[in-house]
């Protein structure tokens, strides 16, 4: 019998309240995200999605029941468990907030300076270097390294996020909405680096997205929120970034249905 592929993450009974007078973000959700797999968390506006990545990452506590990260409660760490933790996550956000004054190079190594400053691994900048170089070599960045974000279209500033966010090895990346602003062609490049953080990495990723063309390209599972509750997990036969509709293909289907 086939041994089941273990949770790096679970929401065991997870709520979320804010405020007694509102409805919960999170309703009593039970989910385990696999250890290596690409899990899409998809829902409409306000059905909890980003509230449950918070939890994960320790930006929030569960008003109710737990989330463990690697069988650590995630709400029960003590300060230097949860930078800890940190480090070990990886985020991307739909915009991505690269430090304009500062290099491609230098954007990407910033975890790595800030984890000396906060416990973490020293390394030398040799080290810190080689380990940009292959990271941008990674994400196709390599000959850009010394441009500066302006100078860099918005799914080249995207990919430099995604850099950032794994030049550290983290095991869990996060990614809110990493391809809502981006057209057809730069999405195709921004999941290929997604898909091969995890087939390359090891990484298990945790992508919220409305695309459903994103989820039928990269994602193994497809978690559906509905007003905070966890409506249904979808298994998904991934159908590869080279289905992706090109850009006309989107006209098409949008405009002339």
């Amino acid at each position: 019998m086939a041994t089941a592929t273990p949770a790096l993450v679970e929401f065991r009974d997870v709520t979320k309240q804010f405020r007694d007078d509102a409805p919960p973000a999170l309703d009593g959700i039970d989910l385990s995200i696999r250890r290596g797999e690409i899990l899409g968390i998809i829902g409409e506006s306000g059905a909890g999605k980003s509230t449950l990545l918070e939890l994960v990452n320790g930006l929030g506590s569960p008003t109710a029941g737990a989330v463990e990260v690697d069988g650590a409660d995630v709400a029960g760490l003590d300060r230097a468990a949860l930078r800890a933790l940190r480090r070990d996550i990886g985020i991307v956000f739909q915009g991505v907030h690269l430090l304009s004054n500062s290099t491609v190079r230098d954007n990407v190594r910033l975890p790595l300076r800030l984890a000396r400053r906060d416990g973490g691994r020293r390394s030398t900048r040799r080290q810190q270097n080689a380990a940009v170089d292959e990271i941008l070599s990674f994400v196709g960045l390599a000959h850009r390294a010394d441009h500066y974000p302006a100078q860099l279209s918005g799914g080249e500033r995207q990919r430099v996020g995604l850099a950032r966010a794994l030049v550290s090895r983290p095991s869990l990346l996060l990614c809110d909405e990493p391809t809502s602003s981006l057209d057809a062609s730069t999405t195709g490049d921004v999941l290929r680096v997604l898909s091969d953080a995890r087939d390359k990495l090891g990484t298990t990723v945790v992508v919220i997205t409305h695309d459903l063309d994103v989820v039928k390209a990269i994602c193994d599972r497809a978690a559906l929120l509905e007003k905070g509750r966890l409506r249904e997990v979808f298994a998904v036969q991934s159908t590869g970034t080279r289905s992706l509709p090109t850009y006309y293909e989107q006209v098409k289907r949008e405009l002339k249905s």
